[in-house]
């Protein structure tokens, strides 16, 4: 018995030793995988650390800006805060969703539902780009699960005076129509990247490095004139409402550079707005769209004629009955002019006189005259959509034909294509690319004898004088030339009773230095004449523009006689 009772603690303290000799290799083992984690194998919870909370943003970059000659904005890029919401964080606090949806004006079923249908994701986009005060609403609720973002948001400040040349963005920022898409690369910045510490909720707590600078874009200065811009809108406006009409479009041109100062097109659309309008008035009908031009290409068909020395100004052409045959049609003026001389064809616009020089002279050479000009063939600009309008080769022409390209019928054009070929008579016969972007190397061709240019600047000169087509589009103190037409809108049954009103011209005649192109679509009431709707208007933008440029005037006698000799 002694002896059992002596062999049970021998027993005890062996399984306490053998227990602390357990412990004892336990709390070694975890000694020792503490200092290999610790010291040993930092790195790696480093990175496992990292993995949950370090992450790399992008940070955008401001697109650039876009000017007019003198610096002013026509599109800018202001900060913007945008909300996004983590769906699994906010879904947990669903009752505070109507609360957001309420500051931001939006539907609460309709987030709860994105949110819903992503609740695997860890972004989502709940709107974007609102003002700075909503912003601020929105970080005072402090819901979680729902953050801000700063991004950047397209404005434009001339609205839609400029908008269908300047175009618009995305709501990314990326260019979708106009000069915004022809020079997005150069526009658009590169975005930067930095490395963050966000917490459990997705909130950055700590900046650790900058990965990446953000790259802004870069501005682009552009030839447009914003106050010419803005008066040529206002006239053609003013224009396309009394008349009822159902377009129209400007373009004024520097003569000495090519570049465009204004080009409006009514109607047009607000850059602005989350709703674009209607698609139609997006359209810059000023590059895209093609005409008839009528009889404002009259003055090209007698420059060819002259250089064939078929016709000089003086030559007499008798029109008289006032109509002719043509291949069993008949060409027909307003009334019977009788005899007129060359110059006497453009100043009253005589249909019958210009078929004659037309049918005078060999089919090439008139081609030639009109390609050389630029029909049919694209300008250059590089914006987006233009249109190279429709000149059919010489080689098809018929008879018929021949006559009524002669007074604008069977060729297309756009309305920068015809201020264009205007400009190079006034330019002394140098044909110029036009340019929207200041600076742009603007390459010139000589088309037309300098003299010969200069003839036809004087001949052009008597449409604006008393007995001319174009006496409406006169301005004080100029000297001014210019071309009328008007043209019949061709339908499903031929031609109709819809019309193209037009003007085209220069001024100042002792010196060339703005060439302007009207063109009014469908004028409603009983003035559908380019002499009666696109004169006045012309004369007005004209008046504008050679104010706007400093061009001092070269018909003082004639201002100071309109005005009265104060003496």
């Amino acid at each position: 018995m002694a002896e059992a009772t002596t062999a049970r603690p021998t027993g005890s303290r062996l399984r306490v030793a053998l227990l602390l000799a357990l412990m004892a290799l336990c709390a070694l083992g975890l000694l020792a995988r503490a200092v290999k984690l610790q010291v040993m194998d930092t790195e790696f919870l480093q990175g496992e650390g990292e993995a949950r909370f370090l992450r790399q943003v992008e940070t955008p970059a401001m697109r650039g800006s876009i000017l007019d000659r003198s610096g002013a904005p026509l599109a800018v890029s202001t900060p913007v805060e945008s909300v996004w919401a983590h769906p699994g964080e906010l879904l947990q606090a669903a009752d505070r969703i109507p609360l957001l949806a309420g500051v931001l004006g939006e539907n609460a079923e309709a987030i709860e539902r994105r949110l819903t249908q992503r609740a695997d994701r860890e972004f989502v986009w709940i709107i974007r780009r609102i003002a700075p005060d909503l912003a601020e609403r929105v970080r005072e609720l402090d819901i979680p699960g729902v953050f801000l973002q700063r991004e950047y948001r397209r404005f434009y400040p001339t609205s839609d005076v400029s908008s269908q040349v300047v175009g618009f963005t995305n709501i990314d920022e990326v260019g979708q129509e106009g000069l915004e898409l022809a020079y997005d690369s150069w526009l658009m910045g590169r975005s930067g990247a930095k490395r963050v510490i966000k917490d459990r909720l997705g909130r950055v707590v700590e900046n650790i490095e900058q990965v990446r600078e953000a790259r802004p874009g870069q501005d682009l200065t552009l030839t447009l004139d914003r106050r010419l811009q803005y008066l040529a809108y206002r006239e053609l406006t003013r224009t396309v409402s009394e008349h009822q009409a159902r377009s129209g479009s400007v373009v004024v041109l520097d003569v000495t550079t090519g570049e465009i100062l204004a080009m409006v097109n009514v109607p047009s659309f607000n850059p602005n707005a989350r709703d674009l309008g209607n698609p139609d008035g997006r359209r810059n009908r000023a590059l895209t769209d093609v005409l008839e031009p009528g009889s404002v290409v009259k003055p090209f068909v007698v420059a060819a004629a002259m250089e064939a020395g078929l016709a000089y100004p003086d030559l007499v052409v008798d029109t008289a009955p006032g109509t002719m045959q043509v291949s069993g049609h008949t060409i027909r003026d307003i009334r019977n002019f009788g005899e007129l001389t060359v110059t006497g064809i453009l100043t009253k616009s005589s249909n019958v006189g210009v078929v004659q020089l037309a049918l005078g002279m060999d089919s090439r050479h008139l081609w030639s005259m009109y390609s050389r000009l630029g029909f049919g063939q694209v300008t250059g600009t590089g914006f987006p959509g233009e249109s190279a309008g429709v000149l059919r080769d010489h080689e098809r022409w018929r008879k018929l034909e021949q006559a009524t390209l002669s007074y604008g019928y069977g060729l297309s054009v756009t309305p920068l294509q015809l201020v264009r070929a205007i400009s190079a008579i006034a330019d002394d016969g140098r044909l110029r690319q036009p340019s929207f972007v200041l600076g742009s190397d603007n390459p010139v061709q000589t088309v037309m004898d300098p003299s010969l240019a200069g003839e036809l600047q004087d001949m052009l000169e008597t449409v604006t004088l008393p007995g001319g087509t174009g006496t409406r589009a006169d301005v004080p103190g100029y000297r001014v030339a210019v071309k009328t037409g008007t043209s019949r809108k061709v339908g499903v049954g031929g031609y109709g009773d819809r019309y193209v009103a037009s003007i085209g011209g220069f001024a100042p005649v002792s010196r060339p230095r703005l060439a302007a192109v009207v063109v009014i679509h469908d004028p409603g009431g009983d003035e559908y004449y380019g002499g009666a709707v696109a004169g006045p208007l012309f004369g007005r933008v004209m008046a504008d523009a050679l104010r706007l440029m400093n061009v001092p005037p070269d018909d003082v006698g004639t201002l100071i006689a309109r005005l009265g000799d104060p003496q």
